[in-house]
């Protein structure tokens, strides 16, 4: 290979929401879904969940591109302590959604990096935080009935309605809520030598 050919870049993912922001850098990437078991070890912290997750999923996709740039990501979202599921039934959201009001819930984002032609791996964690408003209960069925965000994890969309919710949010990327810290990720391209301003389409 040229020094000076472009690199193969490859988003572990096939979630629609992290391929539109990867797609916002304006450079030629693949998508590629990882296989990895999902769970938490027992005494694993979130944020040691989603890194361990985030280098997983690179690296079971970097096992199938062998000179390319492999991006892993994996998040949950956090609420006095405890990690938040997805609540299935109205019944459940109502109850997360009420424990939100005034309160904040931070997100995790876990991030990984793979050079798969020196397999050298960099990660780390980018957390954002959404802090929400004091909602009535007439506030919270509006808003299930209305999105109705059973598959979501904490009840709420946030690129969609659930930002009517929301009091503010706090963190450096507004890209890390929807699950992929772009700022972060440019910073890690770089420390593997691909510049994304060089490599534009």
């Amino acid at each position: 290979m040229k020094p000076n050919s472009p690199r193969t870049i490859v988003l572990g993912s096939t979630s629609p929401f992290r391929k539109q922001i990867l797609e916002k850098l304006n450079i030629h990437f693949e998508t590629d879904k990882p296989e990895i078991d999902e769970s938490a070890k027992q005494n694993e912290t979130p944020s040691e969940l989603v890194e361990r997750l985030a280098i997983e999923k690179a690296k079971a996709v970097a096992e199938r591109w062998p000179d390319a740039i492999v991006i892993g990501s994996d998040q949950v979202a956090v609420h006095q302590h405890q990690i938040l599921g997805k609540p299935h039934t109205h019944a459940n959201a109502v109850k997360q959604l009420t424990s939100f009001s005034g309160d904040k819930v931070e997100f995790l984002t876990g991030l990984a990096v793979i050079d798969t032609k020196t397999n050298k791996t960099l990660s780390l964690v980018e957390p954002f935080s959404v802090h929400f408003k004091d909602l009535t209960s007439a506030e919270i069925e509006s808003y299930l009935l209305t999105e109705q965000p059973y598959n979501c994890a904490g009840s709420f969309k946030s690129e969609a309605l659930g930002v009517s919710l929301f009091e503010r949010l706090v963190g450096d990327d507004p890209n890390t809520l929807v699950g992929l810290p772009l700022i972060k990720l440019v910073g890690l391209f770089r420390e593997l030598e691909f510049e994304v301003l060089l490599n534009q389409k």
